[in-house]
């Protein structure tokens, strides 16, 4: 038989023939066709859809074979939705989909019930029923005796369609049932998915049963233990916690706490004493216990206050550093006078591999103290420092109280390496929580979250590091006593590299000092050809290079092999050199000038290029320059054309040229003021004409009046100019007491110009013909004599 009916897209739900079941409508399509089929009969047809997820299921996507159904009763509900109750009273399969009024229309044809006899049908209908039973009895969700009642019926399709109704499988398992016709077929499929059921509610029961049993035994040992607290009590014995609790207070009287963290162990193991052992709150208290009584309240090591003694260690373990050896003699001078003195933080700033980490162990080690390091590159969480609260799950101290209970001693040397590379986020900020740590006046009473007393850092010695000073917070910067390191001169690498560093590889590496011959020339070599560095960590990875080719001779030919690496066969070891020993211009130029960079890995010389084209005096600026280089540029350009008679330049180049500024390696980024006087150099030479001398190197900042203002990182570029071989240096006159701190070999070898004008930069650093005109002499530089300071 063959009828148009409404169609509604169910979601997870199959109906079945001969099962009265209710549910909501909420699509706006299916309540059309709702309100459709009971003004036509009330008969509907009722099929599920592949993706219950689909709001909007088209004809493929729906199952095709569903159940004819007579709307027993509906009831719209307040929110618009619609609660139906249908009865299943025939299978039925869509042979057309037609999308009339917003819904869907289908043309069904019903499947006829198979009405020849099926042999083995009764035998499989009691197994069906006796599964069923037990299902019933072991689900919770489905009631015993109105289930039994339903499927006691002799129609063996109708059983197999009620008990399929109440199964809790799968949508696609139920359509499968309703897509089988034959009552058998379907009678046995029911059978294995019971049996599969039964089986695992069984599982489930036994689970359930062994929990149950685990909870009343542990009721009942709360219960026995109570009791058997109470008997001890009054015996006046004690049981094994209570051996265990007389531990700790044995360790919180032993540990010489202070008065308040000694009253907060005190309470805390009370309330351990009354919770049961086994419980999760009774294993917070103990770990907190733990750590209370593990910190180091009253150990301090024996400080070494040998002056002597200290100057040695730290001559033996550091070449050069002269500054930061006497700055920390004078503490430890300071320590014999003072019993307890609030120490400075001292703050060692410099490139990399220069020995700051290195140089805080020699403290350690010269002062008889215990050494720990502590790396805040990348934290950036707050807790870090301070510690978790006792209420989170996991909860520790900060790496602060750690350390410290790692040193086991109130008094070590305790080094926060890379403090500047902290950040921040929605967790806190770090460097704000250091703040207290290494607060002389605070930290004498600094509480981590974890521990919830005060513990005194005051007799810590604590050791800041950092590659650049301007990423340090200035609240930070505040309490630091920075002590600069900056990069080691060639001699100075040679002398570390044969003192320390090739006895130190050769060791690591199972070689004997009569297995290899490395001179000061070719430490040299190496230095000068195959590193640029201001520290010497690229250097010791060179040797390394050098003493693996070794090893590999040393196994190959027998523990009396020996070679001696020269200058000439060095080649052999490491390759190509990756260098020039001299990096400056190989010819004077005309718009190319020398200036010189400090960066956080040291001392760099920075070229920069001038061309001009013609054009109506734009000016170009290229090379990554930051924002303050760039305005540098602009002042310079600005200077030149208001004085461009005076140097022997047409006034009008600005209308006819075009002026580009380049400054190489422009993957870089480059700022800072004091490329001011270079690229005014630079400027000058370009539209002059006139050549800049290759071996003058300059650095400083100008202003609209060409006064020289001065700059930082001197003793790290004079360093970068000394290793590339320039021997001629312009510096602003200002900056005449720095070179108090650059190694007077260094200071010796250059010839250093001081200046205050440009009028004087220019004068050394242009060939003829670029001397000032006299009578165009500026007013504001009336007074001052040409030609600088020279050293």
């Amino acid at each position: 038989m063959i009828e148009t009916l409404p169609m509604v897209p169910l979601r997870d739900v199959v109906v079945f023939p001969h099962m009265m079941i209710p549910f909501v409508i909420g699509r706006q399509s299916s309540i059309k066709a709702l309100e459709h089929a009971l003004g036509k009969g009330k008969r509907i047809f009722l099929s599920a859809q592949h993706d219950a997820s689909r709001d909007n299921p088209g004809p493929g996507e729906i199952f095709t074979l569903g159940t004819v159904c007579n709307i027993v009763q509906s009831l719209k509900l307040p929110d618009g939705n619609v609660k139906v109750l249908v009865e299943g009273l025939e299978r039925a399969r869509a042979l057309e989909f037609r999308e009339e009024g917003g819904f869907f229309r289908v043309v069904v044809k019903l499947i006829p019930r198979p009405a020849e006899p099926e042999p083995d049908l009764e035998a499989v209908q009691t197994r069906v029923i006796g599964l069923f039973e037990q299902y019933v009895k072991l689900s919770n969700n489905l009631h015993y005796d109105a289930m039994l009642a339903a499927v006691r019926v002799e129609d063996p399709g109708k059983l197999a369609d009620t008990v399929a109704a109440h199964l809790a499988v799968a949508v696609e398992e139920k359509q499968r049932l309703l897509e089988t016709f034959a009552a058998s077929e379907r009678l046995a499929l029911i059978a294995r998915m019971l049996e599969a059921e039964v089986e695992k509610l069984q599982v489930d029961r036994r689970i359930q049963g062994r929990v149950k049993k685990q909870m009343e035994r542990a009721q009942k040992e709360y219960y026995l233990n109570e009791k058997m607290k109470a008997i001890q009590k009054e015996l006046g014995r004690k049981d094994e916690k209570g051996s265990e609790t007389d531990e700790l207070r044995r360790k919180i009287d032993a540990c010489r706490m202070p008065k308040d963290a000694r009253e907060k162990a005190l309470a805390e193991l009370k309330r351990l004493e009354s919770m049961p052992p086994m419980s999760a709150e009774a294993t917070v208290s103990r770990n907190y216990l733990d750590w209370l009584v593990a910190m180091p309240w009253s150990k301090r090591t024996r400080e070494r206050k040998d002056l002597v003694l200290a100057e040695k260690i730290l001559e033996e373990d550091h070449y050069g550093l002269e500054k930061v050896k006497e700055r920390i003699i004078e503490f430890l001078a300071v320590r014999q006078l003072v019993d307890e003195p609030k120490g400075p933080i001292l703050c060692f700033v410099g490139p990399p591999g220069v020995g700051k980490t290195s140089l805080a162990r020699s403290i350690a080690r010269a002062t008889n103290r215990k050494f720990v390091r502590l790396s805040l590159g990348g934290v950036r969480d707050e807790a870090e420092i301070r510690g978790h609260r006792r209420t989170y799950i996991g909860a520790f101290p900060g790496q602060v109280i750690q350390m410290i209970k790692k040193a086991g001693t109130r008094n070590p040397v305790f080094l926060l390496d890379e403090v500047e590379k902290m950040s921040m986020d929605f967790r806190g900020d770090p460097s704000a929580a250091l703040l207290e740590v290494l607060d002389p006046e605070q930290n004498k009473t600094f509480a981590d979250h974890y521990l919830d007393v005060e513990f005194d850092l005051s007799q810590v010695f604590f050791i800041a590091t950092a590659n650049v000073v301007q990423s340090i917070p200035q609240a930070l910067h505040d309490r630091l006593e920075v002590i600069r390191i900056a990069g080691y001169t060639e001699r100075e690498k040679i002398e570390i590299a044969r003192r320390h560093l090739l006895p130190k590889q050769l060791k690591a590496h199972g070689l004997a000092a009569e297995n290899v011959t490395i001179s000061d020339e070719t430490l040299g070599e190496i230095i000068r050809r195959y590193t640029r560095e201001a520290g010497v960590r690229n250097v010791e990875r060179e040797l390394q290079s050098v003493l693996r080719k070794v090893a590999r001779k040393v196994v190959s030919e027998g523990r009396g092999f020996h070679v001696e690496v020269t200058p000439e066969n060095l080649a052999d070891y490491l390759g190509v050199p990756r260098y020039r020993a001299d990096r400056q211009e190989e010819r004077d130029e005309v718009g190319a000038a020398t200036g010189l960079a400090w960066t956080e890995v040291g001392g760099e010389i920075l070229p920069i290029e001038v061309t001009l084209m013609p054009g109506k005096g734009h000016l170009q600026l290229t090379g990554k320059l930051g924002d303050v280089m760039q305005e540098s540029a602009k002042a310079a350009l600005s200077f030149v054309r208001a004085h461009a008679v005076r140097y022997r330049i047409d006034p009008a180049f600005h209308r006819k040229l075009d002026v580009h500024v380049h400054v190489p390696e422009g993957a870089i980024p480059k700022d800072g003021p004091s490329a001011g006087i270079t690229i005014c150099t630079a400027l000058v030479s370009a539209l002059s004409g006139a050549a800049v001398r290759r071996d003058v190197a300059m650095t400083g900042e100008i202003t609209l009046r060409g006064r020289v203002l001065p700059i930082g990182g001197v003793k790290e570029k004079l360093l970068a100019a000394h290793r590339i071989g320039i021997r001629t240096i312009v510096l602003p006159r200002e900056n005449e007491k720095d070179l108090a701190d650059v190694p007077a070999p260094i200071l010796e070898s250059l010839t250093v110009h001081l200046v205050a004008h440009i009028d004087e930069v220019l004068e050394i650093a242009l060939l003829p013909p670029a001397a000032p005109q006299e009578a165009d002499a500026a007013p504001e530089t009336l007074g001052e004599q040409p030609g600088g300071m020279t050293h």
